[in-house]
């Protein structure tokens, strides 16, 4: 079967992200300190955060919300101003970083693009999104940009049927398990995981083995090389 179609991640496969979450939420663990251990801390938000996933959905401003809900919970409604204007200023902070992208990235996307039809397959903020694109410099190389609320099998196949040939001429490349991976795999599409210094838990998943439609990666560089393989 003929790959005509790759979608990509975004966060964490083209440029950095969850790295900046950590750093952040290290900020708020400290701002906390004297209210709960660090253990109380990170259980607390990641319960926020995950009950919170439906109603705010994926990204910075969610994050931030996250935390000073997390943080009113803490204190009784009681966190001090100092608090509550600390965390705006890091979620600000985020919202603000560069933009640089990954070790091999622009190189494994130029190549690609002169092949494939190119689709930025993404969760989070829109607005965010189309900032961070737009920064990296990347945007042109892609035929169609797709911001989505959730990654599941429905999503590829209507993106794949869009901007594309179907999902079983398709391909994913992605950093989350549980969310560029298994739910293309299930959609019909072949799938690249190319893992990320560290992961949210919430995508956390078990690697499909043996799936004849899969592979690991070390690196996207090695992504042209594999595509041409399995094509």
């Amino acid at each position: 079967m003929t790959i005509t179609t790759v979608g990509l991640d975004a966060d964490d496969t083209l440029w950095h992200n969850e790295t900046l979450f950590r750093l952040t939420q290290a900020r708020f663990f400290d701002l906390l300190s004297d209210v709960a251990d660090q253990a109380t801390l990170e259980t607390k938000l990641a319960e926020t955060e995950k009950r919170n996933l439906r109603l705010y959905g994926y990204g910075v401003k969610g994050f931030t919300l996250s935390m000073i809900e997390t943080a009113m919970e803490l204190t009784g409604g009681e966190a001090p101003p100092r608090v509550i204007r600390e965390i705006l200023a890091a979620g600000r902070s985020m919202l603000t970083e560069p933009v640089e992208p990954l070790p091999g990235v622009e190189d494994a996307l130029a190549a690609l693009s002169k092949r494939y039809r190119l689709i930025l397959i993404t969760k989070g903020d829109l607005l965010h999104q189309e900032q961070k694109l737009a920064a990296s410099g990347l945007g042109d190389l892609f035929v169609a940009v797709e911001i989505v609320s959730e990654k599941d099998a429905s999503t590829y196949e209507g993106v794949f049927r869009r901007h594309g040939t179907g999902a079983a001429q398709a391909a994913m490349c992605g950093n989350s398990l549980r969310s560029d991976i298994l739910p293309a795999l299930e959609a019909g599409a072949w799938a690249a995981h190319v893992p990320y210094a560290v992961t949210w838990a919430h995508e956390m998943a078990d690697a499909p083995e043996g799936h004849p439609r899969f592979a690991e990666l070390s690196s996207i560089s090695e992504l042209p090389d594999w595509l041409d393989k399995v094509s």
